[in-house]
């Protein structure tokens, strides 16, 4: 539909389109030297703040020399998290608790004798079980030592790791980080970068209702490009080939931007 009214090939706002920011680009070269000597690293941030466009390229980045299992499913026992972490190195994964544990070690040191580096990434990983988190330190222990272990999840993980009964687990983090919001004008400028990936013209939002939009954002990005895009289907609804402030007001009133806004302003 937005394709169509615009006379563009690619979708506006996909995450196709999410290069990485300079701070993005900072994390990954990091985490990359962390894989090459074996480490235990921390990517954490609020909803929206780009951690999810870290963790693909670091994904991507499994080659010849790479190897990266990743585990998106985290509310589980230690047992179910072990087989989707067989799952994710291809290797065997309907035996038993020993077994699965047994199997992962084998192929690790098999895949050092290959020549290649492990790196093992669990998204939402706030949301694991400190027990689990600990039996996977365990784990990754007799593992070769050109692993590495990347946790991306919210703030309030690094929060259960302060309490001095995981001092074991915080005490082999070997890096840690907070991914920012973005400042008005860096946020300006992902979001042009959007509008130049698909073919629209930097005139497709007019510059009050771009100036709304980044306002509304709060500096998170996922909520910029969700908004920005509710605002160019209010367009193609009212026919216009320029959102204007009536448009993105019309997405704004919606009760779910309502809602966020005012968390946010209770919060900040």
């Amino acid at each position: 539909m937005i394709r169509a009214h615009f006379g563009i090939d690619k979708n506006p706002f996909s995450h196709e389109a999410c290069g990485l920011l300079a701070h993005q680009q900072e994390i990954l070269d990091t985490l990359k030297v962390h894989c090459q000597q074996g480490g235990f690293c921390l990517v954490m941030g609020n909803p929206g703040t780009g951690k999810s466009v870290v963790r693909d390229a670091l994904v991507k980045e499994a080659d010849k020399r790479v190897m990266v299992a990743s585990i998106s499913r985290t509310m589980h026992t230690y047992t179910n998290t072990i087989r989707i972490l067989c799952q994710a190195f291809g290797i065997e994964h309907a035996a038993t608790h020993y077994r699965c544990e047994k199997n992962l070690i084998e192929e690790a040191f098999a895949l050092r004798q290959a020549g290649r580096s492990i790196v093992t990434v669990v998204d939402d990983a706030h949301l694991l079980e400190i027990d689990t988190l600990r039996k996977l330190r365990l784990l990754f222990a007799d593992f070769p030592p050109n692993n590495n272990l990347v946790l991306f999840g919210q703030p309030q993980l690094l929060s259960s790791l302060a309490l001095k009964t995981h001092e074991d687990i915080r005490s082999r983090i070997t890096y840690s980080v907070n991914t920012p919001r973005l400042g008005p004008e860096d946020m300006e400028a992902f979001l042009l970068a959007q509008l130049d990936h698909c073919g629209l013209a930097h005139s497709t939002y007019a510059p009050e209702a771009m100036g709304l939009i980044v306002r509304a954002s709060d500096g998170l990005m996922r909520r910029a490009r969700n908004v920005a895009l509710s605002c160019l289907l209010e367009a193609v609804r009212a026919r216009k080939r320029i959102v204007d402030l009536d448009n993105v007001n019309r997405v704004l009133m919606q009760p779910h931007w309502r809602e966020e806004r005012d968390i946010d302003s209770a919060l900040y």
